[in-house]
Formats: structure tokens, sequence, C-alpha cells
């Protein structure tokens, strides 16, 4: 599995568009045979303008994610709304997705 977290940093005037900028992008890439989850998150700590991005693919689906037509359009969709350049950690691990956490059982 491809995991990949990023961190948006949006122009603070238009940080309340965002969410409408991306959403036929978000609707695109989670119809994706290789998707396995494409999740946006708001930091509880932070400005109002950041966004983080929580995505995993199979390996054949990131590439196919990358090479998506969608995946174009949504960049030029977001790249006017950015105050800087995405930040990124991209790594294939060995999970197959989410899984229970030992530390905590609910029966």
């Amino acid at each position: 599995m491809i995991l990949i977290n990023l961190k948006f940093t949006v122009k603070p005037e238009l940080a309340d568009q965002w969410m409408d900028a991306v959403a036929k992008y978000i609707a695109d890439v989670r119809s994706e045979p290789g998707n396995m989850f494409f999740e946006w998150y708001k930091p509880v700590e932070g400005g109002d303008n950041e966004f983080f991005l929580l995505e995993g693919f199979t390996d054949e689906g990131a590439q196919a994610h990358v090479a998506s037509p969608h995946f174009q359009e949504g960049i030029d969709a977001m790249r006017p709304l950015l105050q800087s350049t995405p930040q990124i950690i991209s790594e294939q691990i060995g999970a197959e997705g989410f899984g229970p956490m030992g530390e905590i059982q609910i029966d």
C-alpha cells in the first residue's frame, strides 16, 4: 500500500473556498479502483487555512492515480488557492489498510 500524507496551506482569504474547489477531485479520486481512502482533515490546532489529506492506494492504484486526467485537473484547481508549496510524506508500507489499535481494545 502507498500511504500519502499531505499538508496544504491555503491563502487565508480563500480558505473557505478550498473544499468546494476540490470537491470534484475528491469524488473522482474516491471512484478510482486502486483508491483505499482519501480523507481531508483540519488540524485541531493551527491556522484556519491549513488542510491535511490522508491517502491510501494499492501499489498499482497510485501510479494510475497520478496518470489520470483528473489528477492534473485537481492540481490546476488547487494551485491558485495555495499560499505555499504543499508538503508531502509518501511511503510504500506493508499494511493493507487500517487495523485495530493494540493499546485500546473495545469489546
